[in-house]
């Protein structure tokens, strides 16, 4: 059975940096599309981050364009998550996620179990 793991949540300053991981088992490939999604208190769930396997194509929201830098470490099945230059808006609760088509939420077949990210001002 196939599990994402996330890891590095926590509470930031605005403008501060921050690093999630995502600890991918129970599946020996590597799948097409990966990504990293966040969902605020009464909001829907948001692509942030994807990244596709064959060629390393990133694609990344608006929102955090120039900030946030998604990374895969195939040899260990870790999928990363550099964010820089946090702001309040930010803070959420981010999903890893596997076998997707982008950033549609609605694309991704296998999500972790979310990680809180708090951005304070």
């Amino acid at each position: 059975q196939v599990q994402l793991v996330e890891s590095g949540g926590g509470s930031v300053q605005t403008g501060g940096s921050h690093r999630l991981s995502c600890v991918v088992s129970g599946f020996s490939g590597s799948y097409y599309c990966m990504a990293w999604f966040r969902q605020a208190p009464g909001k829907e769930r948001e692509g942030v981050a994807a990244i596709f396997t064959m060629g390393g194509t990133t694609v990344y929201s608006e929102s955090v364009q120039g900030r946030f830098t998604i990374s895969q470490d195939n040899t260990n099945n870790v999928l990363s998550l550099q964010m820089n230059g946090l702001k309040p808006e930010d803070t959420a609760m981010y999903y890893c996620a596997a076998d997707c088509a982008g950033l549609r939420a609605t694309s991704a077949t296998i999500f972790g179990q979310g990680i809180q990210v708090t951005v304070s001002s």
